[in-house]
């Protein structure tokens, strides 16, 4: 942060009264929600990212007038076993004939075990680096594609009259209204082999082209459908640019890309970075678009998060999808503080 923000930062926080309890309470609704929706499933994710998930059976029966209680969560290394094998070791430690045993309780069960960093064996394996190395590039990929498109958009869109506004946003927010399934879907359907494209291209005499499965169509589906997010924040920051400004720079003589360098993007910067955060973010995580749009053909992070949730989740754990999006979060993180940093160090400063 620059030294004069620092001063103007010390100067709003001496003029600023301390919160009193009515603020105190007005606030209260936001911070509970913080707690529930935010900080408790981070919580929840770290301690099953950081932990295990032990299977066991619960075997008790009696035999010769003793009862007897044990614990099977393996047979001879071995963690996949069946409930006859668990009987079986029961009683051998036991030393029971099975003729004599009758079961009581025969069950798996599970519980959480103790600490462990073997969560993040399958994080960092080939397989899951190769999804976590495509996940960056196609999000960056995407975030900057959106920026290429929204910026002129949102640019002329704030100096657009008030009624060819509300029309542009319209638009814009148009599609939002619709679930992102849906949108998801109507883009395969457009670009299956089958398709609007495939049949217009065919009907004009050409070969129909494969476009549903490759990296161009998982692209698309990020940049349709966070495309949004990333031209209401520069809209909204390029609406507060003062047209005396423009003005002035058209009077010291400043051409329009004099003007573009020097004036529009310093001021614009806090609202490109705040698209660029909210294009990147669900896009690195995304797994319904990457799925529809690849024809399950390519696997970013959020799908093998998805598919390792379904996998344990018949068996109680949480624990590998938990590691990998405890990475996800610690990359997105410092994705996050990079360009926080950024913002603080170019934006606002003007040099006409």
């Amino acid at each position: 942060m620059s030294a004069r923000r620092a001063a103007k930062a010390a100067e709003i926080k001496e003029a600023c009264p301390r919160p009193s309890l009515w603020t105190a309470l007005l606030n209260a609704p936001y911070v509970l929600w913080s707690v529930l929706f935010i900080i408790i499933p981070l919580v929840l994710v770290a301690f099953y990212a950081f932990t295990e998930t032990v299977n066991y059976y619960d075997i008790r029966f009696d035999a010769g007038g003793e009862h007897y209680e044990y614990e099977i969560a393996s047979v001879d290394g071995d963690t996949t076993i069946t409930l006859d094998e668990a009987k079986e070791k029961a009683l051998s430690m036991a030393g029971v004939d099975a003729e004599a045993a009758e079961f009581t309780v025969a069950t798996l069960k599970n519980r959480m075990g103790s600490f462990t960093l073997d969560n993040f064996k399958d994080v960092f394996s080939a397989g899951s680096l190769t999804a976590m190395r495509l996940s960056l590039v196609y999000s960056l990929a995407a975030t900057v594609i959106s920026l290429i498109i929204a910026y002129p958009f949102a640019y002329i869109l704030s100096r657009s009259g008030a009624k060819s506004q509300r029309i542009q946003m319209l638009l814009i927010m148009l599609p939002m209204w619709m679930n992102m399934l849906v949108r998801t879907y109507s883009w395969q359907q457009i670009l299956e082999n089958g398709g609007i494209i495939n049949k217009l291209i065919m009907a004009l005499g050409g070969q129909p082209i494969t476009m549903l499965g490759t990296s161009g169509a998982v692209i698309l589906g990020m940049v349709y459908n966070y495309l949004p997010y990333m031209i209401l924040p520069i809209y909204t920051t390029m609406t507060k640019i003062d047209t005396s400004l423009l003005e002035a720079a058209d009077d010291l003589g400043c051409n329009w890309l004099q003007k573009l360098y020097r004036l529009i993007l310093p001021l614009s910067v806090p609202g490109v970075i705040s698209g660029l955060i909210m294009v990147f973010v669900p896009s690195i995580s995304t797994f319904y678009i990457s799925q529809k749009m690849s024809n399950g053909m390519i696997k970013l992070v959020g799908d093998l998060i998805e598919t390792k949730i379904k996998e344990q989740w018949s068996t109680g754990g949480l624990n590998v999808g938990a590691a990998m999006s405890f990475v996800l979060m610690v990359v997105i993180l410092i994705c996050t503080f990079v360009m926080n940093r950024f913002s603080d160090s170019e934006g606002g400063d003007v040099v006409i």
